[in-house]
């Protein structure tokens, strides 16, 4: 709360300096759009981050009171300025020149702004350092503009969590009904682009936490291949299933954030084959035409999803696919095999990242944020405990039998029998099933309750790309169409997707409505 409270200040004095500051619409405009207003002199960067902030200040702690920014950069106008200079002595480095992002904060920036993952435990964790992926948006043109909040820990902490709240940033609410959840763990990320306080963010994904935010906000959500982005000064979960990515309203946003991300990091060996591209020309509005699409129909569909369902498949026939129906495996035993890997890698990994933290970060491994938890209990601990925290504490390490043995199970159900074997038995190049149903009610006393249908398994657990693309709302609230393909096809899922996008149109603008739009009915006659 410090730095956001920090960043209002910064905020309310440059906004209130009289420089001379255009006025700048930001709501729903691409990132085309806002380098289209630098290139015509209609708008600097400075404007347009100014004009993110003054949307910020007005309505993420006023107003509908998102709180999904958990920290505001304060260099942010003076990164834009200079960016501007460039401009003007004729440098532009690319199509984020001077574009304003927002950084999960779970990622580390140099800026002087603490990297908390939502937690108390990491409030001094001011690390003066970039993660490597922020360096690259940063040498792109990218203006950080600030963190955005999320699901405390990344969504680990415990099985009864509330997704989206963190002791840090309070909890995100959805956009389009604010008694809904905005999913975990990126809900800050998701909430924040839906409400156009940036035209994109970065998210990150262990399972499930790009792709949900972004389905349940109505946004464009692309976790990458593991390998194709580096984790290195990201606060870990799991290193066979830990990635950024990017989350934006519009395929060719994400796949523009996308190319400025990918790259080899030393550090990072995952990364050893990362050969950087530029992920937008392969978008075209034919991609659908002729491809084998293979369609998952999860049994748990509720009705009105499987109707909205059946109008995204309509339109894939319409650009030209040629739709195959696909069962999905058993695959018993891959839940149990994946928990194990994650709190095995859980502890290993983040006793590692604390080790490099500042010393004024008194948390220096799993078993320390564990007990300041315990005496944090009231902040902390407020509507769920850590019982995933003290389970991963208890495993034996990443040379465990119990633990190698699961992550070639896991690899295995996931890759070879589950996502493999399907596009194999189809003949089809990419797979599609809904996302998520719509946004089940943020509920802190029963935490998070959803039985409805999930794509991100499979797709998590191999390391696979997992592409989410709003298909339209399902009782006022969006849901999304997921493309999944094997590895390194991340270009043939970001293409159908645009394929599809640009012939459904579905993604609808946020309403801030307190609850969702259901229709007549609720009041009786």
């Amino acid at each position: 709360m410090r730095d956001f409270m920090l960043g209002l200040a910064i905020t309310a004095s440059v906004l209130a300096q009289p420089a001379a500051a255009r006025q700048v619409k930001v709501e729903e405009v691409s990132i085309d759009q806002l380098q289209a207003m630098m290139a015509k002199g209609q708008a600097t960067s400075a404007d347009i981050t100014r004009a993110y902030l003054a949307r910020i200040a007005a309505m993420d702690r006023k107003g509908p009171t998102l709180r999904s920014v958990i920290a505001l950069n304060p260099d942010a106008v003076a990164q834009a300025r200079a960016l501007d200079e460039e401009r003007r002595r004729g440098g532009v480095r690319g199509p984020l020149h001077g574009i304003p992002i927002l950084i999960k904060d779970n990622i580390e920036t140099a800026d002087r702004v603490a990297t908390t993952a939502g937690s108390l435990a990491l409030a001094d964790n001011v690390t003066g350092r970039d993660a490597p992926v922020v360096a690259m948006l940063r040498r792109a043109g990218a203006v950080i503009l600030g963190k955005t909040n999320l699901s405390e820990w990344a969504n680990i902490r415990s099985t009864h969590s509330m997704s989206g709240w963190s002791a840090v940033g309070g909890l995100v609410r959805n956009p389009y009904a604010l008694d809904r959840t905005a999913c975990g763990s990126s809900s800050g990320s998701g909430a924040a682009v839906a409400a156009s306080f940036a035209a994109i963010a970065v998210g990150t994904e262990t399972d499930g936490s790009v792709v949900c935010p972004s389905s349940v906000n109505g946004l464009v959500g692309f976790k990458p291949s593991i390998g194709l982005v580096s984790r290195t000064h990201v606060v870990p979960i799991s290193h066979s299933q830990d990635t950024p990515g990017p989350m934006g309203r519009s395929v060719r946003d994400v796949a523009t954030m996308l190319s400025a991300m990918v790259g080899r990091d030393p550090a990072d060996p995952a990364t050893a084959k990362a050969m950087a591209r530029d992920y937008t020309t392969g978008l075209s509005t034919s991609a659908l035409s002729g491809m084998r699409v293979g369609v998952i129909r999860p049994k748990s569909m509720s009705a009105p999803l499987r109707e909205r369902y059946d109008q995204a498949l309509d339109t894939l026939r319409a650009a030209g696919a040629i739709l195959v129906d696909v069962t999905v495996p058993e695959l018993k035993g891959l839940g149990d095999a994946e928990q194990t890997v994650l709190m095995t890698e859980l502890k290993a990994d983040l006793d590692a990242y604390l080790a490099t933290t500042p010393a004024a970060v008194k948390t220096r491994t799993l078993d320390q944020v564990i007990a300041f938890n315990r005496e944090h209990a009231v902040e902390e601990m407020p509507f769920f405990a850590q019982e995933l925290f003290e389970q991963a504490a208890k495993t034996k390490g990443l040379k465990d039998p119990a633990y190698l043995e699961a992550r070639r199970t896991s690899l295995r159900l996931a890759g070879e029998d589950g996502i493999d074997a399907m596009l194999k038995t189809a003949r089809v190049q990419v797979l599609v099933a809904p996302t998520y149903d719509a946004a089940w009610l943020s509920d802190p006393i029963q935490g998070d309750q959803y039985d409805g249908p999930s794509a991100s398994e499979l797709p998590a657990v191999a390391g696979y790309p997992h592409l989410t693309v709003p298909m339209g709302l399902v009782r006022g609230m969006p849901v999304g169409l997921s493309f999944i393909a094997n590895g390194d096809a991340d270009a043939v899922v970001l293409g159908a997707g645009y394929a599809y996008e640009q012939r459904a149109r579905a993604r609808q603008a946020p309403r801030y409505l307190p609850q969702a739009d259901v229709g007549k009915g609720l009041d009786g006659r």
